[in-house]
This record gives structure tokens, sequence and C-alpha cells, in this order.
């Protein structure tokens, strides 16, 4: 025990190396588990949610992505309270197993054309448990490193830990797009997109094996050995009021932000290059990989550096920037990745006028809700095609209007159609849409030749910037907040529930703002407003933590 002490004063040995790289190299592995199926939305929206029509298969794909977010608290929660209970290594070696085989499983289930109903089902309850095991799994690589980190070094030590969620993400960019290069795009979607999910069980069993040669925080152990370990952390950790403000504040005044700032740069923008650019799949992908490549030396930059300067500086600072160059730099991505929409909305407009009253919200989880107004038939073309659009007020009971630049088309009503007439109407509005959509310049997907992959790089790598600003010191900052006995569950509860619900849910409320007013860039209030909220709420109530000695 004495000679850890020793070794926890000096510089990075050995045995440090080996505590970051077994923790980080797990950690990539639940990463990448978690992150194929965020890749993968749009085709599982397709396998697995067959019955819906097409808007509601890519958004509900995205809020069963969404529930393994939702249910990571819950898993901090759990796994948190057996963290401090008895140990960090025993804990989070239970997590990547639950990760592991719940994410294999994902790719042998039968689609919706098999088991119907059954295997939406069973996918969102994989995802729940994915969502479970990773609420405990981040706590306990990041109190574990940062507790055999020396003083003065547990934002390097820890910024490690950071990289391994950019890591994980990387690693299943390249495992999709070599599966998809290597079988054609065809039997990808067919089938092959399932053999990311069986290399999963490979990466389980080395990552396991890794795990297993660790040994306990030493601090853990002393603080064991002396009798101070807490008995009942749940109650300590959020019964009483003094710690449980310092979680609510930690979570609105750091995670938040963090977390929306995270999600924006890596997933929004990807989904934002597909679904409203109409870049293709493997493009897309492999500009997210280059600008990751770029930017994720700068998570153990900023991790460093807030050893110098502090946490709090370094995370606040890229919650502003981020919230006050959003729109350009998502506008410049238009205006790099697919001009053509760029000027065709500046030429030709597109105007929906509507009675309002007879337009809905199209979300339909369930398969069942028809939109057969002349307002829904009008938005659901549009929305299909990826078309950005304006909304117009119209006269109560009018029927509804596409006016794209000088020219007006007509929708229909069609509450009092059987299926077929609704079918052959739908088909041929849909046709006049498209030939207007197509006069008026609005491409279909983006062309590779009008396209700047340099500048799109360069716009996607300054995302990128912006999470490692927030990502690489958030863990030191997060583990110098609470005291040992009850840090495993107190820093893991406003980490999760930041990560899991603000930003877990900024694809899904980012699409459904979109798809509600139609405008490509209102999905970005969302991220924005919680980014500036934590700024200020960080700024006033939060404290800077880089000299607190975490071993009390």
């Amino acid at each position: 025990m004495a000679t850890t002490a020793v070794d926890m004063r000096g510089s990075l040995d050995t045995g440090h190396r080996r505590v970051i790289l077994a923790s980080s190299l797990g950690t990539v592995f639940e990463w990448y588990d978690f992150y194929l199926y965020g890749s993968l939305a749009a085709l599982i929206g397709k396998h697995f949610f067959t019955g819906l029509n097409e808007t509601s298969q890519f958004i509900f794909a995205l809020l069963a992505f969404a529930a393994g977010f939702a249910v990571r608290p819950f898993g901090a929660i759990v796994f948190g309270r057996l963290g401090d209970l008895i140990g960090r290594k025993y804990t989070f070696l239970i997590t990547i197993v639950i990760m592991g085989l719940s994410t294999f499983l994902v790719g042998v289930l039968p689609e919706y054309t098999t088991i119907g109903v059954a295997a939406p089902t069973i996918l969102i309850a994989l995802r729940l448990l994915q969502g479970l095991a990773l609420g405990g799994e981040y706590g306990g690589a990041a109190t574990y490193v940062a507790e055999h980190a020396p003083q003065g070094k547990r934002g390097l030590y820890t910024s490690f830990i950071q990289i391994t969620a950019t890591f994980g993400l990387f690693l299943s960019l390249l495992v999709i797009l070599g599966t998809r290069l290597g079988l054609g795009t065809e039997a990808f979607e067919s089938w092959g997109w399932r053999i990311p999910f069986w290399v999963s069980a490979i990466l389980l069993i080395v990552s396991v094996y890794i795990r297993m040669q660790l040994h306990e925080s030493p601090v853990f152990q002393q603080m064991k050995a002396e009798g101070k370990h807490s008995k009942a952390p749940l109650t300590e950790a959020f019964g009483q009021w003094k710690n449980l403000k310092l979680v609510i504040l930690a979570l609105l005044g750091a995670t938040a932000g963090q977390a929306v700032v995270w999600y924006t740069g890596q997933f929004y923008a990807l989904y934002f290059l597909t679904q409203s650019l109409k870049i293709d799949g493997t493009t897309a992908n492999l500009l997210i990989a280059a600008a990751l490549a770029i930017g994720t030396p700068f998570f153990v930059l900023f991790g460093w550096l807030s050893d110098r300067i502090g946490r709090k500086t370094i995370v606040l600072a890229g919650c502003l920037l981020a919230a006050l160059t959003y729109f350009p730099i998502f506008k410049g991505l238009t205006h790099f990745g697919n001009p053509a929409i760029e000027t065709a909305a500046a030429t030709s407009p597109v105007k929906v006028v509507a009675d309002p009253n007879g337009c809905s919200f199209q979300f339909d989880p369930v398969g069942k809700a028809k939109f057969t107004s002349s307002c829904d038939v009008a938005k659901s073309a549009l929305a299909k095609k990826g078309i950005p659009y304006s909304n117009v007020a119209a006269e109560p009971g009018s029927i509804a209007e596409v006016k794209i630049g000088d020219r007006t088309i007509s929708s229909f009503e069609g509450a009092a159609l059987d299926g077929k007439a609704f079918g052959d109407q739908s088909k041929a509005f849909g046709a006049q849409l498209t030939g207007a959509l197509k006069e008026a310049g609005y491409p279909e997907k983006a062309n590779p030749a009008q396209s700047n992959y340099p500048m799109l790089i360069v716009l996607l790598a300054i995302l990128v910037f912006y999470v490692t600003m927030v990502y690489g010191p958030i863990a030191a900052w997060l583990v110098e907040m609470f005291p040992t006995r009850i840090r495993y569950t107190s820093m893991s509860l406003p980490y999760h529930i930041g990560n899991g619900w603000f930003g877990g849910f900024v694809p899904t409320i980012g699409f459904m703002l979109v798809a509600w007013k139609g405008d490509i860039y209102y999905g970005l209030w969302y991220p924005i407003i919680v980014a500036i909220a934590t700024f200020f709420i960080g700024l006033l109530f939060l404290r800077e933590t880089k000299d607190v000695d975490i071993r009390g």
C-alpha cells in the first residue's frame, strides 16, 4: 500500500500507464457497442420499424437509440452504489459483460417482417440493457483512473478516458465503412449491417481479459481499510441537501451543456449531413471520421491544460463558443456540402400555405395515425424529400398549397378517400411536386462534384474541437466535486442525466423540431439554449476544483 502511495505522487510510471490503458480500452469497446446503433439508426428503422411511415421510422429509431440514454441515470444509481460499496474494479467489470452481450444479440435479432412487433420490443429492451450498463461504466472508469492519478495530473490522466468515446465512435464508423465497402451497399443494407454487432463478441472477450488484470483503486482500498467507506451511498449522496445541491449544480452548470455540445458535434452533425443535406452515408461517415482524427488529440491537450488553468474555464468557454457559432457553422455545412439546396432555397423558396388547424405534428410511434389532411399530405411529401420550407397561415378550411418560387401546387384532402384512392392521389401529387422541385433546382441527393470536402472537414473539425473543450476536462471536474466515500454514485448521476437525457435526445428533439417547422436549422435551438444556460449556471454557482485533494 505504501508503495502505491509513493507511485501516485510520482510520474506516469508503468503502473499508471497500465491503469489508463486497461480502463481506456475497455471503455472504447463499450462506446463502440453503443455507437453502432446510433450510426445505423436509419437502417435499423427500416428493419425493425417496418410498420411505420417513413418519417416515423427514422424518428422512432432515434427514440429507441435515445431509450438507451434515458435509462443511463438509473444505471448510474445501481452501479454507482455498487462501486461505492464493493469497489470500482468489479463493478465496471460487470457493466462491460452486460454491454457486450446485449450488443451481440442485436446482431442476431430477427426483423419486423419475421416476428412482427416482438422485433422492436426486444430491440428496445436490449437498448435499455446497454444504457444501464453504460450508466455504470463511465463513473467507474473515470473514478478509477482519477484515484490513481498524482495531484496536479488528474486532468491529463482522465482525458485519456474522455478520448474513448470518440475512439469508440471512430472504431464503429471504420467497421461499418469496411463492411459496407466489402459487401457492397445492397448486401450491407440487407444483412451486412449485422456484422459490426457480431464483431462485438470478439471485442468483449479481449476487454474482459484486460479488465481482469486490474487491481482495485488505492484510494478506495485505503478508505475501506480505515473503515471510512459509505454503508448507504444513495442516502448520503442524494438524501442530504448539501450533496444533492451539488449534484444538481453539476448537472445544470456542467454536464448538460457539455452533453449537448458533444452530441451536436458528433451525432447531430452526422444526421444533418445524411438526412438534411442528402450526402451519401459512406461519404458522411468518412467526413466525420476525418474530423474526429483531427480533433481527438485536443481531448488530451485540454485535459492537460485544465491542470494548469482549471476545468471550469475550459468547459464553459466551449459551451459559449458552440452556442454562438452553431448557426453559421451548420449553414456553412449546407453551403459546402450541398450548395444546390442553398441556391434553390434562395431563388425558389418553398412555402406551405395552409390552415394551421389542419396541420398535425407528424410523429406516429405506433403506426396507427393517418395524416390525411391537405396540410399533412404536403408536409409529409416535403419531409420525405428533405426539402426546407416555411409555413404561411391560410384561411380556415382552405386546401393547402405548396408554393415553389412562383409555382403553386394544390394538395388534396384524403380523409374521405379509401386506401387505394389515397395512394393514387399521393403518388400523383408526389410526382407533380418532384417535377416542380427539380425545375426549381432542388436536388434529390448531394452532387459530389459540387461538394467541397476539405471545407466540410474543417467545419466538422471545429465542431469536434468544441467537443474536446467541454469533454476533455469534465471527468476530472466531476471527480473532484465529491468525496471518495460517495464519489462513484455522486458523479455518475449528473453525468448520465446530462449525457443520457440532455445530450442523448439531441438528434431526436432536433429532427422533431425540424419536421415541425420545416427549417433545417431549427433543431439547433435546443443545444444552443441548453449550452447558454449551462454557461451562466456554471459561471455563477460552481467552483474551480483543480487543486482539490481527492483522498478525503
